[in-house]
């Protein structure tokens, strides 16, 4: 409940609502399933949790997936296959942070295989269309502090990726 301090300045109380967890919901028209599959079999520590299939065939698929929770890198997501009125787009990405230009390098290619779409800065879409950035864990930190034509040789350097490649971002950052 917000408390109205003003007639344009809306007070939040200091305590918020308590909820179990917050987990991402995607919409599939009906490739659930194998993205499902595709995921799990790309991150560590991933598994599928719970599987709904549908009994009766709505829409001529009977037994396909319809509802599925799974776990990405301990993050828990549910699916639902639900036909095509809506489609991701890049106002949604999933960010992954990577240690080594070895993760970065291999998340890509996985990622970006069968099908998938490099983009800019470090930004992909899958073969199911769902938006990521492959970020080395690294960039923070090569972003912060330094001059002003260090900062502008980062990001230079960085407009100019579609892949992050992390030796040329510490070229950049250190002229």
């Amino acid at each position: 409940m917000a408390t109205t301090t003003s007639a344009s300045i809306t007070k939040v109380p200091a305590k918020g609502i308590r909820v179990k967890k917050i987990s991402p919901f995607l919409w599939f028209d009906h490739e659930l399933e194998d993205a499902m599959n595709f995921y799990v079999s790309t991150f560590d520590n991933s598994r599928v949790l719970e599987v709904s299939r549908d009994p009766v065939g709505v829409g001529g698929a009977k037994g396909r997936v319809f509802t599925a929770t799974f776990e990405l890198a301990g993050q828990e997501f549910m699916g639902l296959n639900a036909g095509p009125d809506f489609k991701f787009n890049e106002a949604i990405s999933f960010f992954v942070s990577c240690d080594t230009q070895e993760q970065v390098d291999a998340l890509w290619e996985r990622l970006t295989g069968d099908g998938g779409e490099e983009s800019q800065c470090g930004w992909l879409k899958d073969k199911f269309g769902l938006s990521w950035q492959v970020v080395p864990s690294e960039l923070p930190q090569l972003m912060t502090g330094g001059d002003g034509a260090s900062l502008d040789r980062m990001m230079t350097a960085i407009m100019s990726m579609k892949k992050f490649d992390l030796e040329t971002l510490r070229r950049a950052r250190a002229g």
